[in-house]
């Protein structure tokens, strides 16, 4: 199971690693027009933060367990992306994005699987 959290972990960090520094990188106007419209209902600082929120989650799936430092941050990171999860859910639900929905259920499902597995039995 060590090995299917470390998968599942660097999965999840390379999928919100990647979308945090494309909202970090890009203008929201850009963001609106590749298909991300609900960048439309925050304010540009917001949209940015979500990003950082993102780039800092991805990296504490990873780094302080593979670097053996405060590895309790592997769960902590992992129970923050699903609550940013929860979060992305609510709002393409109120957008009514149903396939939007499915991916962030999707996340939050492996997320919360991986803070349960590093809070539980398969802590470090």
């Amino acid at each position: 199971m060590n090995v299917a959290l470390w998968i599942i972990a660097g999965l999840l960090a390379v999928a919100f690693f990647l979308a945090g520094l494309m909202k970090v990188a890009q203008p929201k106007e850009k963001l609106a027009a590749s298909g991300m419209a609900w960048v439309d209902d925050f304010p540009a600082g917001g949209v940015k933060a979500i990003g950082v929120v993102e780039v800092l989650g991805a990296i504490g799936l990873i780094l302080p367990g593979a670097l053996d430092i405060a590895p309790v941050l592997v769960p902590l990171a992992a129970t923050g992306l699903a609550v940013t999860m929860l979060g992305a859910a609510v709002v393409h639900g109120r957008r009514k994005e149903s396939q939007s929905i499915g991916a962030n259920v999707i996340l939050l499902a492996l997320a919360a699987v991986v803070a349960w597995g590093r809070f539980g039995p398969y802590a470090f």
